[in-house]
C-alpha cells in the first residue's frame, strides 16, 4: 500500500474536497491481482469483466477495469466522485462505447460475451436488468401499467399482465395501489416500483444505481431488505453503487474501491468496513 496513515488524516475542523478525497484514494490505491478478485467471487463466476476502457464519445472513464462476482452474491462500488461508478453499471448494460476489453455475464453453464450487446438483448439474452437512480418511473402512468413497461420485450402482452400479478403477489404494497398513478407513491413505494420493474423479465443479474438516494430512513432500510431478499432467496446477483458507503458494504459480500476510472481496492464488504483507510475517506470515520 502506498502513503502512511498519518499523511491521510485530517486535522480536526479540516473538510476534504472532492479532488482531496480523490487524491488520498489515489494514495491508498493497492496491487489487485486477479487472483484476488477470483477468491472472492468463489468457484463460479456470474460477472466477468476484463481490461474494459469505456466512456462517452471521446471521454475514456475506464482505464483497465476489471470485475468478478459469483451467482447469488452482492458487490458494491464505492470511491470519490468521478471515479467511474456508475459508468461501470453502464458499460455492462450497453450505455457506454467500449473501446476495448471484454464483458462476460453466465447462461447457464457458459459464460456469453455480451461486451457489443445492445440493452435489450442483454436483457432478454443474458438476464441482465438495470435499476436507474430515483425518478425513473413513469408518474401519470399507473402502477400497474409501469409494471407491464418493465415485461416490454415479452412475447405478448398476457405475459406481461402475468408477470405483474406476481409482481403484486410478492409486494402487497403495491398491488394495494396498482390503479393509482405511479405520482402519489412515497419515495420508497417509487423505489419499490422501480426494483419490481427491473424484475418483470426474470433477470439473473441486477444493476443497482444509488438504491437509497432521496429516501428517508425508514425506506432505506426497507429497500436493502428487499435486496437482500432478491440476493439469498431468489438468487439474484447484485452489482450496485451505493452513495452510502457503509450501508453499502454492509450489505455487500464484496466491495470494490475505484479512483479515478481504476480498481484501487478490492475486499469483503465487511473487511473495507473495518479497515481504517476507507474508513476516514468514505464511511465518515
Amino acid at each position: 500500500m502506498m502513503g502512511h496513515q498519518t499523511e491521510l488524516r485530517p486535522a480536526a475542523n479540516d473538510v476534504l474536497s472532492i479532488d482531496d478525497v480523490a487524491s488520498k484514494a489515489r494514495a491508498l490505491a493497492r496491487d489487485v491481482p486477479l487472483s484476488q478478485l477470483n477468491a472472492l467471487a468463489g468457484s463460479a463466476v456470474a460477472v466477468q469483466i476484463d481490461d474494459l476502457h469505456a466512456g462517452y464519445g471521446q471521454m475514456e472513464i475506464l482505464h483497465g477495469f476489471k470485475l468478478r462476482i459469483g451467482p447469488a452474491q452482492s458487490l458494491c462500488l464505492i470511491g470519490p466522485n468521478g471515479a467511474g461508478k456508475s459508468t461501470v453499471l453502464h458499460s455492462i448494460f450497453g450505455f457506454t462505447d467500449i473501446y476495448r476489453g471484454s464483458i462476460n455475464v453466465r447462461v447457464g453453464d457458459q459464460l456469453l460475451d455480451v461486451t457489443a450487446l445492445s440493452p435489450n438483448e442483454k436483457l432478454r439474452s443474458a438476464g441482465v436488468a438495470y435499476v436507474l437512480q430515483d425518478k425513473s418511473v413513469f408518474a401519470n402512468m399507473t402502477v400497474e401499467e409501469n409494471l407491464w413497461m418493465g415485461g416490454f420485450l415479452m412475447a405478448k402482452m398476457t405475459d406481461a399482465k402475468l408477470a405483474a400479478e406476481q409482481v403484486f403477489d410478492r409486494y402487497p404494497r403495491l398491488a394495494a395501489r396498482r390503479k393509482h398513478p405511479a405520482k402519489v407513491l412515497s419515495g420508497g413505494e417509487r423505489r419499490l416500483l422501480e426494483i419490481s420493474r427491473a424484475l418483470m423479465m426474470n433477470p439473473s443479474v441486477l444493476l443497482v444505481d444509488e438504491p437509497s438516494i432521496g429516501l428517508e430512513p425508514r425506506y432505506i432500510d426497507m429497500v436493502f431488505d428487499i435486496l437482500s431478499d432478491l440476493q439469498h432467496k431468489e438468487g439474484k446477483t447484485i452489482i450496485m453503487v451505493e452513495q452510502n458507503a457503509k450501508k453499502g458494504l454492509a450489505f455487500a459480500d464484496i466491495g470494490y474501491v475505484l479512483v479515478a476510472g481504476e480498481l484501487a481496492i478490492a475486499g469483503r464488504g465487511r473487511d473495507l468496513l473495518a479497515d481504517p483507510d476507507v474508513g476516514r475517506l468514505f464511511l465518515g470515520g
